[in-house]
């Protein structure tokens, strides 16, 4: 098993989100996603079909349901 921090090889400046996938199987899928301010457009909701779980390691998060 390859163990990685969360925490290491973060860049300083992202325009964009980065998203890594972390562990990936038929039935479940962990990402990394490293967000610097970034946010969705006003209004903007996301329709997706699968279900989500989401952790905030550091900082702060806001979701509107």
């Amino acid at each position: 098993m390859n163990l990685k921090n969360f925490f290491s090889n973060i860049p300083d400046n992202l325009q964009d989100e980065l998203i890594e996938t972390v562990l990936k199987s038929d039935s479940i899928r962990i990402e990394r996603i490293i967000s610097k301010g970034q946010f969705s457009p006003e209004n903007f909701w996301y329709n997706q079909s699968e279900n989500e779980w989401v952790i905030v390691l550091e900082g702060k998060a806001l979701i509107k349901y």
